[in-house]
């Protein structure tokens, strides 16, 4: 059963149409990017995906779940780490975690073990008892990783994960990635940085003006150019 099942999605706002009749399948536990120029829809798609913006036509399924009909099932499987932090400014790291398990119906100690694990795996630990105010930028990426990670979600959706933080941050939450993908985690990425996806993800669509206009395995669509970077170019020009 594919993990995310998209079917003629169009979202429009007015007269302007940001999502123009885009269908895709990611595979359960695949690695998908989903690139494309600024204003060529994808933060839209995922906000569809995810229930953040009503969509105009088409359907959605999670794992089988209408996101509609059976929005409660679709959603508590996936997680979201969204391009803006959006983190209550009054709570610890700490307790953003826990705060975000509840929205999932999750208490207790189960919940507050599974926040220390996350903090202690994304290098958080030491600063659990803070404001998120007061912690850096790749310090946020990573309390927003672990966030989406809370309740043990079956998808995760990143949107710009790796946006602002230094090339060491950026290398290390690669390998968190790959090491949550080979445990069987179903990963749905946009980045701006091509290299990322050519070196994470296993297969790739390119959206343009709110269409796909091309998806492949990434060896093949490598294989069209002499890198990601010359078929982006050729496939997304104006």
């Amino acid at each position: 059963m594919p993990a995310i099942e998209v079917d003629g999605l169009v979202k429009r706002y007015g007269a302007f149409t940001a999502v123009d009749g885009i269908s895709l399948r990611v595979a359960a536990g695949d690695f998908f990017g989903f690139l494309g120029p600024n204003g060529a829809g994808k933060t839209t798609t995922i906000n569809a995906i995810v229930g953040l913006a009503r969509k105009t036509a088409g359907s959605i399924r999670i794992f089988g779940y209408d996101n509609d009909r059976e929005w409660r099932n679709a959603r508590r499987l996936i997680g979201l780490s969204p391009q803006e932090f959006n983190f209550d400014r009054y709570l610890s790291l700490r307790d953003v975690l826990i705060f975000a398990a509840g929205y999932y119906g999750l208490r207790g100690n189960a919940v507050a073990e599974r926040a220390d694990m996350l903090l202690e795996r994304f290098g958080l630990s030491s600063h659990a008892h803070l404001e998120y105010t007061k912690i850096s930028g790749g310090q946020k990426r990573r309390l927003s990783l672990a966030r989406a990670l809370i309740h043990q979600p079956k998808l995760l959706i990143l949107d710009e994960p790796t946006a602002g933080v230094d090339v060491e941050l950026r290398l290390e939450l690669w390998q968190w990635l790959r090491a949550l993908n080979a445990d069987g985690l179903t990963i749905f990425l946009t980045t701006h940085y091509l290299e990322e996806a050519e070196e994470l993800c296993r297969r790739i669509a390119i959206v343009r003006h709110g269409r796909i206009v091309t998806e492949k395995p990434t060896e093949e669509l490598v294989a069209e150019g002499e890198s990601l970077q010359d078929v982006f170019l050729e496939l997304t020009r104006n």
